[in-house]
C-alpha cells in the first residue's frame, strides 16, 4: 500500500506580506499543493493523508470547493483528512456540512472515527480539532480494532497546547504508521513508524530548512518512508562575521555573493556579528536591496580605542565623556556606561 502524507499546507496564508516577493507566496502555497496532487495521480498512489491545517484559517466555501475539485481528479487515490488547530471546526464552519467527492473522507468528528478501504486492506483512524487548543493526551489510549489490517493514525499535535504526542506511540498503540501534523519541520520518529511531514511550504522566517512531504509504502507490516522536498523556496538564516578591517563595501559584496550562491529565489535573514570599525556605517536599508532579505539584525559592536578617540575628539563632548569615565573606579557598570555612551555619541555625530 503506497501513500503520500502531507500536513500544514496552510492554504490561504500570505507569508511576508508587504515585502516585494510577498504577493507571490500565497500562490506558491496553492501551486505546491497542486503539484503534490498531480504527483499522487501520476504515481497512482493508493492513499493521500492530510494531517491537519490544510487551511491557514477558517476556509471559505469557495476554497473548499477548489480543494475538492482538485482531489476529485484523483481517479485511483483515496484521500483521508482531518482538521487541525488552524482550520478547526467551528460551529459556523463550512467544514461541517460540505459533501466531499466520493474519493475523499473527512474525519470531521471530535471523537475518534475511522474509514476502511477493503481493496487496500487498510483502515485509517483520526479525529478533528473543534477548538484551537487541546491539552489532553488524547492519542495515548487509541488502539486499532483489527490488528490484521494495515492501520494508520492521522494525528495533529505535539506540544503542550496541542495534544502532546509520545515518541514511543507506535510501539504502545499498535499502529503501522502514524501520520503527524502541526510541527512545521519534517521529522521521522520511532524508526519510521511515525513522522511529521512538516509544512509543505515554509510560512514564516523561522520555518528554516527543507519542506515537502512524506512518500511511503507499507508491506508486510513494515513502513518505508522517504521525505520529498517540494517547497518552492527556503528561509535561510546567515550569521555574518565582521572584523574592524571590513568596510561597508566588503560586507555588501560578501552578502551579495552568498545570496547568489544560495539562490536569489530563497528568503534570507542576515545576522551581523563581530566588531566593526566605529567609523563604518552599516546601511541596513541598502543591504536589504541585495535580495529577498526579510530581516537584518545588527549585533555588531564598534572596536573602540578610547585613547585614540580621546586624542581625536579633544575637548568636544565625546572627548570629555571618555575622560570623565576613565577617571572613575573600574567596574562593569562603568565599563558598560562608557562603551554604550560613546557609541551613542558617535552615532549622533554621523
Amino acid at each position: 500500500m503506497r501513500f503520500i502524507h502531507i500536513a500544514d499546507v496552510h492554504l490561504g496564508a500570505e507569508p511576508d506580506r508587504g515585502y516585494p516577493w510577498g504577493a507571490r507566496r500565497g500562490r506558491e502555497i496553492w501551486d505546491s499543493f497542486r503539484s503534490v496532487i498531480q504527483r499522487a495521480g501520476e504515481e497512482q498512489t493508493d492513499l493521500l493523508l492530510i494531517a491537519g491545517d490544510l487551511f491557514h484559517r477558517q476556509p471559505l466555501k469557495r476554497e473548499i470547493k477548489e480543494v475538492d475539485s482538485l482531489l476529485a481528479g484523483l481517479v485511483r487515490t483515496k484521500v483521508v483528512m482531518i482538521a487541525g488547530n488552524h482550520d478547526y471546526i467551528r460551529n459556523d464552519s463550512y467544514y461541517r456540512n460540505y459533501e466531499w467527492s466520493p474519493n475523499v473522507t473527512f474525519l470531521r468528528g471530535a471523537e475518534l472515527e475511522s474509514v476502511y478501504f477493503p481493496e487496500l486492506q487498510t483502515e485509517v483512524y483520526g479525529f478533528s480539532y473543534h477548538s484551537q487548543e487541546i491539552r489532553e493526551n488524547l492519542y495515548d489510549g487509541i488502539r486499532p480494532q483489527r490488528p490484521d489490517r494495515i492501520n494508520i493514525l492521522l494525528a495533529h499535535g505535539g506540544d503542550d497546547n496541542h495534544i502532546p504526542v509520545r515518541k514511543d506511540l507506535p510501539a504502545v498503540s499498535g499502529f503501522d504508521y502514524i501520520a503527524l501534523g502541526h510541527i512545521h519541520k519534517p521529522g521521522m520518529l520511532a524508526s519510521g513508524r511515525m513522522a511529521y511531514a512538516g509544512a509543505l511550504e515554509p510560512i514564516d522566517m523561522n520555518d528554516t530548512g527543507p519542506h515537502g512531504y512524506i512518500s511511503g509504502e507499507i508491506a508486510n507490516g513494515q513502513p518505508r518512508i522517504t521525505f520529498v522536498r517540494a517547497a518552492s523556496r527556503e528561509y535561510l538564516h546567515k550569521e555574518w562575521r565582521i572584523t574592524p578591517e571590513d568596510t561597508f563595501e566588503t560586507v555588501r559584496a560578501g552578502i551579495r555573493h552568498f545570496i547568489e550562491e544560495n539562490s536569489s529565489h530563497n528568503i534570507y535573514k542576515i545576522i551581523l556579528r563581530g566588531q566593526r570599525d566605529p567609523d563604518i556605517y552599516l546601511d541596513q536599508e541598502e543591504l536589504q536591496t541585495l535580495g529577498n532579505i526579510i530581516r537584518i539584525e545588527d549585533g555588531t559592536e564598534p572596536d573602540l580605542d578610547y585613547e585614540k578617540l580621546e586624542r581625536e575628539h579633544g575637548d568636544d563632548l565625546v572627548g570629555r565623556y571618555i575622560r570623565r569615565f576613565r577617571r572613575m573606579p573600574d567596574s562593569r557598570i562603568n565599563e558598560d556606561a562608557l562603551y554604550y555612551g560613546v557609541q551613542a555619541l558617535l552615532r549622533g555625530q554621523r
